[in-house]
């Protein structure tokens, strides 16, 4: 696996062991079909390898995480569902909203038992509708809770936290908590909260990374998330280039193949001369496709070549993890995972 694209330091250019020293929340976001939450378990397992404690965390309700790692649909509480390589462990939580609601009436209010009388009358359902950003306030409040959540000896209970979050187009809005409740409550409890969540999710403690394909449309997505979160004051991470192709084939017939200049006639003699085909029409036939394959296969590589110099504009770390050949099951997610460990970013 190559290396990152970029320098690694810390924010003011000190040299740091690992890329992201110091980071404890790790907010994978990226545009749909791009594998975002394939590759938030695989940084959850690779964050948690030789022995640390990490969480990850789903906030969404598509139950991603349970199929990632083929189990039952996760229940609203924290539970280990994987080891990671050296004895690392992995928990997971898949965030309720209403079940939040029920936790902050009683953290604040002490009121839970009303909490749940209104959760049947339906009124829950309707404060988050009519005010869609307490519902972000909530999910990223359990998982910054999460991040501070100390044990009885004072030692944190998770060396760290990864967010399978929303995709990118609403990224931005997601992590503003701040803003979102400005329109709710200046003061009091919902404030203090936002103020509390806002301050773990602006810190140095996190990191936004972004999951992208080698495309026009993902990278352009990931560009413009990048760009809103820096507009806002939140910290990027890192951007994960996903379902990396390997090369396969020689620069020079690659350069061949896009000019116009391969010879399917030759490659007709090469392959009869190899046995391959029975008789010389067979050969040229195969040799036709097998040139217009070629010269796909170049086209795409010449397309992914530009999408990395335009992700070049964006001055982060990126992480190349390769196209897996069986599918994302779970051995598939211990590969990426080594893939991440390969390339230093843990």
């Amino acid at each position: 696996m190559s290396q990152p694209t970029s320098s690694r330091g810390g924010s003011n250019g000190e040299a740091r062991d690992t890329d992201w020293d110091g980071v404890r929340l790790h907010v994978v976001s990226g545009k749909g079909g791009t594998g975002k939450t394939t590759v938030a378990a695989a940084l959850a397992l690779a964050l948690a390898a030789g022995g640390r404690k990490v969480l990850l965390v789903e906030v969404e309700g598509r139950q991603g995480i349970a199929q990632a790692f083929d189990l039952p649909p996760l229940p609203y509480e924290e539970r280990k569902i994987a080891v990671a390589p050296g004895g690392g462990d992995v928990y997971a939580l898949a965030v309720d909203p209403e079940e939040a609601m029920l936790e902050y009436l009683e953290m604040f209010y002490g009121i839970k038992r009303v909490g749940k009388a209104l959760t049947r009358m339906g009124v829950v359902d309707f404060a988050t509708t009519i005010a869609p950003g307490l519902r972000d306030v909530l999910v990223t409040g359990k998982t910054s809770e999460a991040v501070r959540r100390r044990d009885k000896l004072g030692r944190r209970v998770y060396d760290a936290v990864v967010m399978d979050a929303p995709p990118t187009g609403r990224i931005s809005r997601f992590l503003n908590v701040t803003q979102e409740v400005a329109g709710l409550a200046r003061v009091g409890p919902i404030k203090n909260h936002a103020d509390l969540v806002r301050g773990v999710l602006a810190s140095p403690e996190t990191a936004v990374h972004f999951v992208t394909l080698l495309e026009e449309m993902p990278v352009q997505e990931t560009l413009d998330g990048i760009e809103e979160l820096r507009t806002t004051g939140l910290p990027v991470g890192g951007v994960f280039v996903n379902m990396v192709r390997p090369a396969g084939l020689p620069e020079g017939v690659l350069k061949a193949a896009c000019q116009g200049r391969f010879d399917s006639a030759e490659l007709a003699l090469g392959l009869k001369a190899a046995g391959l085909t029975d008789g010389r029409a067979d050969a040229s036939a195969v040799a036709e496709a097998l040139a217009r394959e070629v010269c796909e296969h170049a086209q795409r590589t010449e397309l992914e070549k530009r999408e990395r110099v335009a992700l070049e504009e964006a001055d982060v770390p990126r992480y190349d993890l390769p196209l897996l050949p069986d599918g994302a099951d779970l051995a598939g997610l211990y590969e990426l995972a080594d893939a991440l460990r390969a390339q230093c970013v843990v």
